[in-house]
């Protein structure tokens, strides 16, 4: 196992080096970059902005309609060719795209993922300001959507066909219908506008005085601001784990093995828990990476802005708008490596599971 674990460790050297070059030379040729939103950004508005390019003191010189220059950037009208060469350095476009190419993976290499163009600041330091938010949003509801739907489509396979069986399927599918953007702003209008009741928080993961909590009180702050975004997240969660939790299930259950168990006498209890649950937990197991890293950095965007908290989807979202270039390829590159290495952790899993399974033989 430890010779598999290894190769598979060295495999997500080409991987992620695949993943980031392609992405970095697809978006090269997206139009708006950063260099032509900043050339916007000083033509609409003042000369204080201006100055940050320019040195300060100096009188900025608007170009005649003949003499835009050859900058390469629509944007640049109006401007004086020398400001527009100066945002280009100071952005790093006035490199070579092989060049750039090259720096980024000797950075990336060494995990020197540089400064974030318009937020100001390195950008490991915004994304460890962000994952509290994110871990709190993907850890809470994986959890419960887990601890729910497993047991749930448990029950649903033993009960296959049962009243039970209908009408929680029906709650679960009706569950799913609803985008969970609609329901968050079901459970605001409802819980935290004051239309109906203030029960709830609308911004922030802690309130303002956290710091002057006792430990008993942050811990209770911490929830009380998650319940809303946690409730929003997990309740169109349910339908595609318990489903699948429930077919699994159904296709043990009739294999050969448990009618010879249950032949022999053995109860139904230790005949689903002990050989049953083994190989049917196996298709949850591996969809685990995909689900965690889709409600981490995706499945939450939309509910970190509805109730104004600062976590890495939309961290990428606002960056990707901006091009922020080293926010958008950090956040990609830190995703996608921990999907590879929590795929091999679910490999892992899989023969904690049922021994059996050998890779290494593979």
């Amino acid at each position: 196992m430890s010779a598999y674990i290894l190769r598979r460790l060295l495999l997500v050297i080409p991987t992620l080096w695949a993943i980031i070059t392609i992405n970095f030379f697809v978006i090269q040729i997206a139009p708006g970059g950063p260099v032509e939103q900043a050339v916007a950004q000083l033509e609409g508005h003042s000369s204080g902005i201006m100055e940050r390019f320019t040195g300060g003191g100096q009188e900025v010189v608007t170009a005649d309609a003949g003499g835009e220059g050859n900058t390469g950037y629509r944007g640049s009208r109006g401007l004086d060719p020398e400001v527009v060469l100066a945002i280009q350095k100071q952005f790093g476009f006035d490199k070579p795209l092989l060049e750039r190419y090259v720096d980024m993976l000797v950075n990336y290499a060494t995990f020197n993922f540089g400064e974030s163009l318009f937020k100001g600041g390195n950008v490991i330091d915004l994304i460890i300001e962000r994952l509290p938010v994110s871990i709190s949003l993907g850890l809470w509801s994986t959890l419960i959507i887990y601890l729910v739907s497993i047991p749930l489509g448990i029950a649903k396979a033993i009960k296959h066909g049962s009243r039970f069986d209908v009408w929680s399927s029906a709650v679960v599918i009706v569950g799913y219908a609803i985008p969970g953007f609609l329901f968050a702003i079901l459970l605001i209008i409802f819980f935290a506008s004051g239309n109906y009741f203030s029960w709830f928080p609308l911004r922030g993961l802690v309130s303002s005085n956290f710091d002057q909590l006792t430990w008993y009180q942050q811990i209770v702050d911490y929830f009380w601001h998650l319940t809303l975004p946690i409730i929003a997240m997990v309740v169109g969660g349910f339908a595609t784990l318990t489903m699948l939790t429930k077919n699994s299930f159904l296709d043990e259950i009739n294999k050969q093995y448990v009618v010879t168990a249950r032949a022999k006498g053995l109860d139904e209890r230790g005949i689903l828990y002990r050989h049953v649950f083994r190989n049917a937990m196996l298709i949850i197991i591996a969809g685990f990476p995909a689900a965690f890293i889709s409600i981490f950095f995706t499945g939450a965007m939309l509910i970190e802005v509805m109730f104004s908290l600062e976590g890495i989807g939309l961290l990428g979202f606002e960056s990707t708008i901006q091009r922020d270039y080293p926010v958008v390829f950090s956040s990609l590159y830190i995703m996608t490596l921990l999907g590879l290495l929590l795929n091999i952790i679910s490999d892992i899993t899989y023969t904690l599971v049922d021994p059996r399974i050998d890779f290494e033989a593979r």
